[in-house]
């Protein structure tokens, strides 16, 4: 070819070139105010639907996320809220699709995938599909993600199975994770295992080691030391249960009503009657409540007659009223009346009953759970050794 068919042909494309570059210019330029404008929509329609979640309506912010997620189905932060807020709402079926498409997506990084596993084991706890859920907190340990969450919603799963073993053996785990005391917890599992297995077992002496082991973790478990003491004077070994049951002063005061009885009939069951009134006078004297000051009026009013238990329980009273109280000064001044009067004490009886039927004898210092049997694990925060008996004008 000459250099001036060169020159020529040259010439020629010089000018396509240059429409060729300016139409991808210009499609370019709009491929990116597009996606501009995408990308606006999308921030707008973000804004949107966190205004209708702060003035709580969900179901249109439900709307908005959804609206996003077909503009922009890559976006992982935006499927977890969806997932999470679908959760919230009771709505867990749907909640565990996101998260399982989420799971599925071989674009995740190890993070983003372990985040979404989390999740998705949430999910099958709210739903109730614990075996789903332990294996997903598992895999989690195995990769080293997410350690202490996983932890604690594992130990969450055997608690609710009952499954005190395994229980123990993740909450020892968790505590070592975290540095954080978890005697208290561990004491209490060892007192299931004590409970299966005198209930499924029958055996004794096992139930004893595990007490035994559950007091050794935690000094302060009263429950430990209400059940051997129990296992005790099932052995009519009252002199060793009173050894158990005089711990729970130190333990935690609170719970002496609860160990009271048994006590009282210890020292019955050994004839130590003078010992059990300078006991239950100190314990009266400690103000733990109203049950020693009623049980030491019952006591004295065997050995020196009911008047003497009545100005007893009338002293007490001046210094801290109880509903309980009053009832029983009323049961004491019924013995001696007659007529009209006798009439007139049977009504503030049944006054005094009926302010207290059915009232709350138990309340929870963490969550503020309130009921009339003892839970050793509240069932509303699913603490330990927080539900202890209610002080005060209708309890002790």
């Amino acid at each position: 070819m000459g250099s001036d068919t060169l020159f020529v042909v040259t010439a020629l494309l010089l000018p396509v070139a240059a429409l060729s570059g300016w139409l991808i210019g210009r499609r370019e330029a709009a491929a990116q105010a597009a996606r501009r404008e995408q990308s606006s929509q999308i921030a707008t329609d973000y804004f949107t639907g966190l205004n209708y979640l702060l003035h709580d309506r969900p179901d249109k912010a439900i709307e908005v996320f959804v609206k996003v997620l077909e503009v922009e189905s890559e976006t992982v932060e935006t499927h977890l809220a969806l997932g999470n807020l679908f959760r919230r709402r009771g709505e867990v079926d749907r909640a565990i699709r996101i998260h399982q498409n989420l799971v599925a997506r071989s674009t995740l990084d190890i993070r983003q995938r372990g985040l979404a596993l989390l999740e998705l084991g949430l999910d099958y706890m709210r739903s109730g599909l614990f075996d789903r859920a332990e294996n997903l907190f598992i895999e989690l340990l195995d990769t080293g993600l997410y350690q202490q969450q996983s932890l604690r919603h594992l130990v969450d799963i055997y608690q609710q199975e009952q499954d005190w073993a395994k229980a123990l053996e993740f909450c020892s785990r968790l505590e070592a994770a975290t540095g954080q005391n978890l005697s208290n917890e561990r004491a209490h599992f060892m007192c299931e295992q004590a409970q299966q297995a005198l209930i499924e077992r029958q055996c004794r002496e096992e139930a004893q080691e595990l007490l035994d082991k559950a007091f050794a973790t935690d000094r302060k478990c009263v429950r430990a030391t209400l059940m051997s003491a129990n296992l005790a004077m099932q052995a009519r070994d009252f002199d060793r249960a009173l050894q158990h049951l005089k711990r729970v002063e130190q333990q935690d005061i609170d719970f002496l009503p609860e160990a009271l009885p048994m006590i009282v009939k210890c020292f019955r069951q050994l004839e130590r009657h003078d010992e059990l009134r300078d006991y239950l006078d100190r314990l009266a004297a400690l103000r733990a409540g109203v049950s020693p000051t009623l049980a030491l009026a019952e006591l004295m009013g065997e050995q020196e007659g009911r008047e003497s238990a009545k100005r007893y329980v009338v002293q007490e009273l001046k210094i801290r009223p109880t509903i309980r109280g009053i009832e029983r000064l009323i049961e004491y001044a019924l013995s001696g009346a007659a007529g009209e009067a006798r009439e007139d004490l049977l009504i503030l009886k049944e006054t005094a009953l009926r302010l207290i039927a059915g009232k709350a004898t138990y309340k929870c210092g963490s969550c503020g759970f309130a009921g009339r049997s003892l839970h050793w694990q509240c069932p509303g925060c699913k603490s330990w050794s927080t539900v202890k008996p209610i002080h005060g004008l209708e309890g002790e």
